[in-house]
């Protein structure tokens, strides 16, 4: 069953899984298996005000609706072609006295566009709307009575001369929502700006060693190979990060979309070893002690996520420090409450712009992640990318350069030539390349070049630590 731009793949039913994807032709990787635009999408509640409400991109001075005052965009171009879907929205709020929240825009936005086009099969959609999973029977009483709460509060905003949908209806969109919602990023991929519904994407499995990957990029989703898919191969994705043991992945996949993951990767533990990796040789850490330090991390893990909340970045770094040197006689170098803490502390380190010292942890992190995640991971070029970045600010180019074209070579694969962090990336490794070569040529020369341009341009200033995990592939709330 394929339908408009959606000819290389098929719905099939995957056993044990139910519906799934499946390659009709060969793909490499890197390959766009197809880009699809949102069948609905709303901007988060918190970023109204900061991104445009149509392509989702973040810009300094955006024009406001005049009608609604609630809706942003970058120029009358995204204004026009957001019209049919705001068009409703933007009396709904007028009437209403003020704009709801994300997941009532997100239900309504769908509605309208149901009561416009009926809720068959959408052009370039291989499923309906009516057809996606809910999972509301699954639901606990906490998320029934967040469902409750949310079919209220939209009946209070949905307008009587629109099409009236019927409860269980509206509890089924609201289902699928919270089931199905694809976190969008921002131009730099780097920040959750929004939630939006992608039919044919909702219809790809999980697999906690995939081989597609999903990138937001000029406004559409992409689903992009990364290994090579022969004909007939299922197409999945990872619906979580790979850097959990395989018995937390299953927890987190059972609690948040209902089903008990089978992949190899958990079935068979693999990489859970090395993830829980202890010192090994003649001093081999006791169980009591793995114990202890383990606990000891969760413990500063915690504390440091308070420090943060609070902005105090010189007491992340003392915690931090702290942790490194408890584990370090006794967690292996894979290990990933290690590989936690050293995260935190090279980017936040970088910030303060002590770059020799985070440059440092930046490495021993990115040695255990290419021990851990799939070559070709998205999140994996991310990590190598600020590590080249971090290197450069410290003056090692060398190593800077190589890690930054580490970093290009993962992210032509997963994001593509196109997307603009792939772009800025070229321009470093450009850049890094030229400076290698001056290095190499006359090393002093480089370093009295290096220290008058920086002494003219203000070094780049790193951006604040987020204190949010980088953007999770479907939008659920915790």
């Amino acid at each position: 069953m394929t339908k408009g731009g959606m000819e290389s793949v098929e719905v099939f039913t995957s056993e044990g899984k139910g519906r799934g994807l499946k390659a009709q032709k060969e793909f490499l990787p890197g390959d766009v298996i197809f880009a699809e635009p949102a069948y609905a999408a709303v901007v988060f509640d918190s970023l109204t005000h900061v991104i445009c409400h149509t392509c989702f991109k973040r810009q300094e001075r955006l024009h406001r609706c005049g009608q609604c005052k609630f809706a942003y965009y970058c120029d009358r171009t995204c204004q026009r072609a957001a019209w049919l879907n705001h068009k409703n929205e933007c009396s709904a709020i007028k009437k209403h006295g003020k704009a709801p929240t994300e997941n009532i825009r997100l239900a309504a936005r769908i509605m309208w566009k149901i009561e416009r086009e009926g809720s068959g099969l959408a052009e370039g959609c291989l499923v309906s709307i009516d057809d996606l999973q809910n999972h509301v029977d699954s639901f606990d009483e906490e998320e029934k009575k967040e469902l409750r709460a949310d079919v209220e509060s939209f009946l209070e905003f949905w307008p009587p001369q629109s099409q009236q949908f019927g409860m269980q209806y509206i509890s089924h969109i609201f289902g699928v929502i919270s089931c199905n919602g694809f976190t969008l990023s921002d131009q730099r991929g780097l920040q959750a700006v929004g939630v939006g519904i992608f039919p044919n994407l909702c219809q790809a499995n999980h697999d906690c060693w995939p081989n597609c990957t999903v990138i937001f990029n000029n406004g559409k989703i992409e689903l992009r190979a990364l290994s090579k898919i022969a004909p007939g191969d299922e197409l999945t994705v990872s619906y979580v990060d790979f850097l959990n043991v395989s018995e937390e992945r299953r927890k987190q996949l059972k609690k948040q979309y209902y089903f008990d993951c089978a992949c190899e990767h958990c079935k068979k533990q693999i990489k859970d070893d090395l993830m829980l990796a202890v010192k090994e040789g003649e001093g081999k850490p006791s169980a009591e002690m793995v114990k202890d330090v383990i606990q000891f991390s969760k413990d500063t893990l915690e504390k440091i996520n308070k420090a943060r909340m609070d902005g105090l970045y010189h007491e992340v770094v003392k915690l931090c420090r702290e942790c490194l040197k408890k584990q370090e006689p006794v967690l292996g170098d894979t290990n990933i409450y290690h590989l936690r803490i050293l995260s935190i502390a090279s980017e936040v380190l970088s910030y303060l712009q002590m770059f020799e010292e985070a440059a440092d942890y930046a490495k021993k992190m990115v040695d255990g992640y290419l021990k851990i995640y799939h070559p070709n991971n998205a999140q994996l070029g991310m990590a190598v990318m600020r590590a080249g970045v971090t290197h450069w600010h410290a003056g090692l180019i060398e190593a800077g350069h190589g890690l930054i074209c580490k970093a290009y070579a993962i992210l032509l694969v997963t994001h593509g030539p196109s997307h603009p962090i792939t772009k800025d990336l070229e321009v470093m490794r450009v850049q890094t390349e030229m400076e290698l070569r001056m290095f190499q040529q006359n090393e002093f020369m480089y370093y009295k070049m290096r220290e008058a341009a920086l002494k003219n341009q203000k070094i780049q200033v790193m951006p604040e630590p987020s204190n949010e995990p980088s953007p999770s592939l479907f939008h659920k709330k915790e």
